[in-house]
């Protein structure tokens, strides 16, 4: 029986920290077809790594401001923007590590995703969203 990752010590782990994203091959159909939170990624992935507690801070989604434009998804290097039929639905705070390029790409005003204390729950950093402002002003 092999060992989980989480039970490996440093000098177990593959070589050059290798992630594989499944055990076994995987079809192209069955990834365009099913939700990459129903896929079974392999023990190695990054996808089963918790990561989210590196972050102090994070970004939070606005619905009522965002165009559904996909720069955030588009811009995200862990895949942690949700979008389904091309609409945004929020983050994955598991992968996401809070480094801001979703908010810096967002081009609405005011932005649907603003960076916030880590610490802060949703609720109290969507009523402090700011107002739109005016060009010019």
């Amino acid at each position: 029986m092999s060992k989980s990752i989480n039970d490996k010590g440093w000098d177990e782990l593959v070589i050059g920290a290798a992630l594989y994203a499944f055990d076994e091959k995987v079809d192209s159909e069955l990834l365009s077809t099913t939700q990459p939170e129903n896929r079974e990624y392999a023990e190695t992935n990054s996808k089963k790594a918790y990561v989210g507690d590196w972050r102090n801070i994070k970004p939070v989604f606005n619905p009522d401001t965002c165009i559904n434009c996909q720069n955030c998804w588009i811009f995200c290097p862990d895949l942690s923007i949700i979008s389904r039929d091309k609409k945004i639905q929020g983050v994955d705070y598991e992968h996401c590590k809070g480094c801001g390029i979703c908010a810096n790409v967002c081009p609405t005003n005011p932005k649907s995703l603003i960076m916030f204390d880590e610490n802060l729950p949703n609720e109290e950093a969507l009523l402090q969203w700011p107002e739109k402002t005016k060009k010019g002003v």
